[in-house]
């Protein structure tokens, strides 16, 4: 299939496609015009890849577990993946607590009137 579809199927832009193609994480081949061309194996390809994204993990990380490209998106965590989902939680983690540090501090430091939590806008 040519990028277009493999686009309109998979809901990511060829833009991305390319990128992750480049990246080395999508079986692809070129056709004697030069064009791309992909097999139906790369539809669940492209989905991961931009749910892996999505997650936070970068197309370095997501290119260490290859073989959860191949799976089909659902909500289960790719067991070759596992380890990375548990770090990339644990950062985040980490992240929220220092961010709520901040917020704390920040907080503090206006007039008591002032310090009515707000939503994110």
């Amino acid at each position: 299939m040519n990028i277009g579809e493999l686009a309109r199927r998979t809901g990511s832009s060829a833009r991305s496609i390319r990128h992750y193609d480049k990246a080395g994480l999508l079986a692809s081949h070129r056709r004697d015009n030069g064009y791309r061309d992909f097999d139906e194996v790369a539809v669940p390809q492209v989905m991961q890849v931009a749910r892996m994204i999505r997650l936070g993990f970068s197309l370095e990380e997501i290119a260490t577990f290859p073989g959860c490209m191949l799976r089909q998106v659902t909500d289960a965590i790719c067991p070759d993946a596992l380890a990375a989902h548990r770090e990339r939680l644990a950062e985040v983690e980490r992240q929220l607590f220092d961010l709520a540090r901040v917020r704390e501090r920040l907080m503090s430091m206006l007039p008591p009137n002032e310090r009515v939590p707000h939503e994110p806008s």
